[in-house]
């Protein structure tokens, strides 16, 4: 009677009701009086045994590590946070090794300069929550264990991992401020909205949404200042560029460029303001409110001029963008017999994007309509059909965009690169949650791959810091299973896996996605995370670890093989303009073997950039393979550092300040782990106290004779083992007590009714006195006016 609990509810997800009746074993239902006093009957699950989750002490509503709660479940994770974002307005919150960070959709005061200096030097658990002290913990664990740290950011659209990767770079900036002034920290602070213009769009779900995968490190030196900085990027979302859904808009820097078409520098581009342009304007509206992209476009340009960029290859990135844009106006007019199609020599756009770009107008005239087929004997020119065109254009703009965008971020690397040894580095790793969509293509397949990877990555460190935990205290370490998606990963990626599948229907001539899904089905119908939906026949599920996700087949074959058409290609590499040029070389292409001596720095320069896919070469790369590789790459650097995890939550969908869906909330703290954490945790002990601090809370329990002892171990232990009859509900570390689920509110309950029987003593005892000094004042009173009265 009067215990409080947690009972399932189709809006709030779970609710709190208070027993009021007592429940016996075999009982068909709890009797229940919900919080706005209406009476409620639970029925029992008699077979499973199933009785509704308890609900934690009041003492321990609110507090900053959910790991302190003495009933670890959902429910009781849910309200701890839900409390703290909506009554203290707290937006973090420890998790263990987790830091949960809720969006609140509006500017806090808590990222000034003196809070990052009041965070400087504190441990984790002696100040608020925050990115702060997440930041502060890698800077110093660095230093300490002289081993490299990465901070993981993830969390799904618009949940805010840009922006708290953003303030981890910032703490770095300023703790770690180079000695010399080199300027260091402003250039990597700089390479931010250089990556939001041309890596961030609109979406449905956030206004300014990355749209690639990012890990920067940021690297030390021996006395752990800034020298230097590298960026990695993670598949970029290249269909984007030619297609953008209802209400989203492409990249940014289109939009910012044709706001500032009027200045007089951008004359020549021929761009008018971004309606009139087919590959800005499908979603819709073309503006974000409260964005103004001229604006933007300004710092845009200062922050490429900070990182050294030459107002020549400036000039060029613009160019190559309005070059983009004009390629998507291209007016394709159809032959009559339907089967051949041209472009006019007097179309505006084409004359623009030939002259933008520098290259020979009637060749890219002829190219664009036709393809070149070589056979074993011979080689011919084929037309191509309207849609064939079109789709060729596409592909084209995509690949100057992506190649593009790899040479920007080459830049920002020479840029941040140093020449000082690196001792030590921090890397930040900002990248695209769990997805799920209506329609759901290859790049969503790919981005949940990746957070499968990443899940399984951050599921055993977790484990491996526990056993640590509890080998450091000489506590028996019993197994408890958790959760590996290992079998996830492998229909994925194994030999003959769901991927591999993908690149043999790519090498077939006549391979289809219809085809590809069928071999799909015979080979993994066995397997337990396969599912094929009943109504199609093109799609497929995938039991993820966050939720099953139905993919469609169609395009996942054209997007994996990422088709350029040569001769194109070969027009752009002979551009007048040596970048645009450069954009388009080959490896093999970029050290002529005349002039060694300048073709050796070439190729230096360029090692990083991914081989460009020549159409008709057998050898070359699938975009499924390159990200499979990249992703190897990842993990082995996160394997190598110790990692540190932030979680972004998103509280509502409508991005409204300080409001929390409950609804949505369980949906991301399942999807990321932080739920699987505290599954991990609460099947050992998870309570934990050091015996000062017990000894402390607790010694209103113990014994007289007890505390005269020295020994405050021994105190402890004698105490538990009076008061707690099971001894697998407790465990005697080294320097620290191990308490099973539910053991600290039992005694918190001990605790409590100990001082209700002390302070009703205490009443008891006050009254009494309060009234015998009354009675005697009285007395006193009446004798002395007794004694006047006789005179």
């Amino acid at each position: 009677q009067y215990t409080r609990v947690w009972i399932p509810d189709p809006d709030e997800v779970w609710r709190s009701a208070e027993i009021i009746k007592d429940y016996k074993e075999g009982d068909k239902s709890l009797h229940l009086k919900l919080e706005d006093e209406t009476l409620y009957e639970y029925p029992v699950d008699l077979q499973g045994n199933e009785l509704p989750f308890l609900r934690n002490p009041d003492i321990l509503v609110g507090e900053n590590d959910l790991t302190a709660l003495s009933y670890l479940h959902e429910p009781a994770v849910l309200h701890n946070l839900k409390v703290r974002f909506l009554e203290s307005n707290h937006i973090y919150t420890y998790c263990g090794i987790v830091l949960v960070a809720i969006n609140p959709y509006e500017q806090l005061p808590i990222y000034e300069q003196d809070v990052i200096y009041a965070y400087s030097g504190q441990n984790m658990g002696d100040m608020d929550p925050h990115i702060f002290a997440v930041a502060e913990e890698a800077y110093k664990q660095m230093a300490r264990d002289e081993k490299n740290q990465s901070i993981i950011v993830s969390g799904e659209s618009g949940a805010g991992k840009t922006v708290s990767a953003k303030y981890a770079m910032r703490f770095f900036a300023t703790v770690g401020g180079s000695a010399s002034e080199t300027n260091i920290e402003a250039k990597v602070l700089a390479s931010s909205p250089i990556m939001e213009a041309i890596g961030n769009a609109k979406t449905t779900r956030n206004d300014n949404s990355s749209r690639f995968g990012k890990y920067i490190q940021i690297g030390f030196d021996k006395r752990y200042h800034i020298i230097g900085a590298n960026m990695r990027t993670y598949l970029l979302e290249k269909s984007r560029v030619v297609f953008q859904a209802e209400d989203e808009r492409n990249y940014h820097i289109f939009y910012q460029l044709c706001a500032s078409a009027s200045l007089p520098e951008f004359k020549d581009l021929g761009l008018t303001c971004a309606e009139d342009f087919f590959y800005a304007s499908q979603g819709g509206d073309t503006s974000i409110d409260g964005v103004d992209d001229a604006d933007d476009f300004e710092k845009t340009r200062h922050a490429f001029s900070l990182l050294g960029v030459k107002e020549s290859h400036q000039t060029t990135i613009f160019r190559i963008i309005a070059a983009i844009l004009h390629l998507g106006n291209l007016e394709i007019q159809a032959e009559r017999d339907g089967d051949a199609c041209s472009v006019s020599s007097e179309d505006e756009h084409l004359n623009n994007f030939c002259s933008l770009l520098g290259v020979e107008h009637s060749q890219m005239q002829h190219w664009l309509c036709h393809r070149k087929l070589v056979t074993t004997a011979e080689t011919y020119v084929k037309n191509m059909s309207v849609q064939q065109v079109v789709n060729a254009r596409n592909a084209l703009a995509k690949h100057i965009y992506a190649q593009l965008f790899n040479w920007i971020v080459q830049h920002i690397n020479k840029a941040l690169h140093t020449t000082v040894k690196q001792h030590s580095f921090i890397g930040v790793l900002d990248i695209y949650g769990f997805e799920t969509f209506e329609v759901n293509s290859f790049e969503q397949f790919c981005i949940n791959y990746a957070n499968e990877k990443l899940q399984q990555q951050f599921n055993s460190h977790v484990f491996k810091l526990e056993q640590e935990e509890y080998m450091k205290e000489g506590i028996p370490w019993t197994l408890i299973d958790f959760y590996d998606n290992q079998p996830c990963i492998d229909l994925i990626e194994a030999k003959l896996g769901i991927l591999d599948l993908l690149d043999e229907e790519c090498k077939v001539p006549k391979g289809t996605d219809q085809n590809w899904a069928q071999k799909l089905y015979d080979r993994h119908a066995g397997s337990q995370h396969f599912q094929k939906p009943r109504m199609s026949n093109t799609s497929f599920i995938v039991l993820h670890f966050a939720d099953k996700v139905e993919y469609q087949s169609e395009g996942f074959l054209e997007k994996n093989r990422d088709t350029v058409y040569e001769e194109q290609i070969n027009i752009l590499k002979a551009s007048k303009y040596q970048m645009v040029a450069d954009l388009f070389q080959d490896e093999k292409d970029a050290a002529p073997t005349t002039s060694m001596g300048k073709g050796t720095s070439k190729i230096s320069v360029r090692s990083a950039r991914p081989v460009i896919k020549a159409a008709n070469k057998e050898h070359k790369k699938t975009v499924g393979h390159q990200f499979r590789n990249s992703l190897h790459l990842l993990m082995e650097t996160l394997n190598a550092t110790t990692p540190h995890y932030v979680r972004c939550i998103k509280p509502n969908d409508e991005k409204l300040a300080f409001k929390f869906d409950p609804k949505r909330a369980v949906q991301q703290l399942r999807a990321c782990g932080v739920l699987e954490t505290i599954r991990i945790s609460a099947a050992g002990f998870p309570s934990r106290w050091s015996y000062h601090d017990f000894f402390n809370r607790y010694r209103v329990l113990m014994k007289k004779r007890d505390l005269s002892k020295n020994d405050k171990k021994q105190i402890c232990q004698t105490l538990l083992e009076d008061l707690i009859k099971d001894p697998d509900k407790f465990q005697f570390g080294r320097t620290k007590i191990f308490f099973r689920a539910g053991q600290v509110a039992y005694l918190e309950k001990l605790r409590a009714d100990k001082f209700r029987a002390a302070t009703i003593m205490i009443q008891k005892t006050v009254r009494g006195w309060l009234q015998r000094v009354k009675y005697q004042r009285l007395r006193q009173a009446a004798i002395v006016i007794q004694r006047y009265t006789r005179g």
